[in-house]
């Protein structure tokens, strides 16, 4: 047995690969582009390390052109669920009495063949599944996934390392034990990384997991379970269950071992499993963790002293990167008159370099949105701002689902700083801005922090000390990732930490050591080495004298 004290370093952030024409990652992309274009995935259930197939079928399609199905996939019953549960509890005791050292030395293995034989693959996944850029399903499925579960074996060997104080004659330490029960994963379309993390997170700290991935995002989530069971990990560990989220949702919510809930996605979304969960906080053995980032109305707030072409490159970069569909993006800006004509011009002049189209066209800043639901409800906003008396549609302000669901980088200026697309989050290539006259600073932060539910993420732009001081105190609680004279989006591992707090979520910090504190349940133990003999104490004794 291995009994050494096993520290891991800080390790380095994933370098970004360019894909410059002529590259050996280039040519290795383009190759895996026309395999998986030309072929349709079959994807299982995977339940106990076995592929299941149901029978009941849902298909994948490409969000730059939906007529080409990428992929069909086996949706749960009621039948596979239970077998989820009942795969993970088995797998629990086993998993759970692993050194952690050999659960960590799984995740950095995983690191290791999503940075070497697998970033084309997951690369590729990301682009034709999730619409993305090759650059941001880069800086996603390759760098963010690969920095997610090499920190994390650093962050656990803090955790371990972090013991109580022992006195003379006596020893303690801290047994960190995983929860009692399972943990059901729910994560989201946009962030492939992200659907890693909230698995592998409860994993190295020793739980099980049930996994109830997005539809949209299935290829690449199948193909990190491939990965994932090549690097090591034990059948039952992570049981993955495509289906309808409300079916799974209302019997994995009530069951009686349900230890720990990991999730991404919408607000409303959220506040249901939430509701659902107290409904039936009787019947669970423990009181479930319960962990979730949601939402964002993520804003980008100019001060009189900032300089303009830093602002114009934050706000296109912010808004329009991904199509908008990050949770940090930028949604809303507060702009001065005095730098408002310049900073109009510029956005203007940036956004008409713009082209919107498939990814695999990589000369394409945007790409397609992720559905037809989704194209639907942001051209809806769209809609009602060109409507709106309060609002004008400054650049952009169209859509086209006939082949891809494209919709064009929309700039949207309103008189009201209430105005819907400046609290509603729209989640796509939208962007409202709301003008304030330079002597209103400090009465337009209060306007800002008061205007949105959520507090995620937001930018303060200003050459002035002093103004970024107050703009951070004001806006204190407006958001959990807090950036100076940059945008809004694209926290690092290890870096920024990333999480908000209001109706963004619970803000426990993924990408650090305070997410995986939570899906810890630890013991203290005590050991007095030579106990007492007597039950009395010195004070007791009479004194002498008397």
């Amino acid at each position: 047995m291995n009994n050494a004290a096993i520290y891991f370093e800080r390790p380095s952030n994933e370098k970004t690969l360019n894909h410059s024409p002529g590259s050996r990652e280039r040519k290795l992309l383009s190759a895996e582009l026309d395999r998986i274009s030309a072929n349709t995935e079959d994807i299982p259930l995977i339940i106990g390390g076995k592929e299941v197939r149901t029978g009941k079928m849902g298909k994948v399609v490409m969000p730059h052109n939906h007529q080409h199905v990428l992929a069909t996939y086996h949706m749960a019953g009621e039948a596979e669920v239970q077998m989820a549960i009942d795969a993970a509890k088995k797998a629990h005791d086993e998993w759970e009495s692993i050194s952690w050292v050999e659960r960590v030395s799984i995740s950095l293995k995983a690191a290791e063949l999503l940075a070497t034989t697998y970033r084309p693959l997951i690369n590729t996944a990301t682009m034709l599944g999730q619409g993305k850029s090759v650059y941001q399903a880069e800086i996603d499925a390759a760098c963010e996934t690969i920095d997610f579960l090499r920190f994390n074996a650093r962050f656990t060997s803090e955790i371990y390392g972090d013991q109580p104080h022992s006195s003379p004659g006596i020893i303690n330490r801290f047994e960190y034990r995983p929860l009692e029960g399972f943990v059901f994963t729910v994560t989201p379309f946009n962030f492939t990384a992200i659907a890693s993390n909230l698995n592998m997170a409860p994993v190295v700290m020793g739980n099980t997991v049930v996994w109830k991935p997005a539809t949209t995002s299935l290829l690449s989530n199948y193909i990190l379970m491939k990965v994932f069971h090549e690097a090591g990990l034990p059948d039952g560990v992570i049981n993955f269950i495509p289906g309808s989220g409300g079916a799974i949702g209302k019997q994995v919510l009530s069951h009686r071992d349900l230890a720990g809930i990991h999730f991404t996605g919408s607000t409303s979304t959220f506040n249901q499993i939430w509701k659902q969960t107290s409904e039936n906080i009787s019947n669970f053995k423990s009181y479930p963790r319960i962990v979730g980032e949601t939402g964002g109305k993520d804003f980008i707030f100019v001060h009189p002293s900032a300089d303009p072409q830093e602002v114009a490159v934050a706000m296109v970069r912010g808004a329009f990167e991904y199509q908008g569909q990050k949770c940090s993006a930028a949604s809303r800006t507060y702009i001065p008159e005095s730098l408002w004509n310049d900073i109009h011009d510029r956005v203007g002049e940036m956004i008409s370099q713009i082209t919107v189209g498939p990814v695999r066209e990589f000369h394409h800043f945007m790409n397609a949105v992720i559905d037809e639901k989704s194209f639907d409800n942001i051209m809806s906003y769209i809609d009602y701002a060109g409507k709106s008396p309060d609002a004008t549609i400054l650049f952009g302000g169209t859509g086209d689902k006939s082949v891809g669901y494209f919709i064009q980088p929309t700039v949207i200026l309103t008189t009201d700083p209430h105005f819907k697309t400046m609290e509603e989050e729209i989640f796509g290539p939208v962007l409202t801005i709301y003008v304030y006259k330079d002597n209103d600073f400090e009465k337009t932060l209060s306007i800002c922090d008061q205007t949105s539910p959520y507090a995620l993420t937001g930018s303060v732009f200003s050459r002035d000390r002093q103004a970024l001081n107050q703009a951070c105190r004001i806006l204190r609680y407006a958001a959990g990732n807090f950036y100076f004279n940059d945008k809004p989006s694209g926290a690092v591992v290890g870096q920024q930490p990333f999480g908000g707090a209001r109706g963004s979520g619970t803000n426990d910090k993924s990408g650090s050591y305070l997410n995986l504190l939570r899906w810890t349940n630890p013991r203290t133990i005590k050991e007095t080495l030579i106990p007492a003999t007597e039950f009395t104490y010195p004070f007791m004794k009479k004194d002498s004298c008397h």
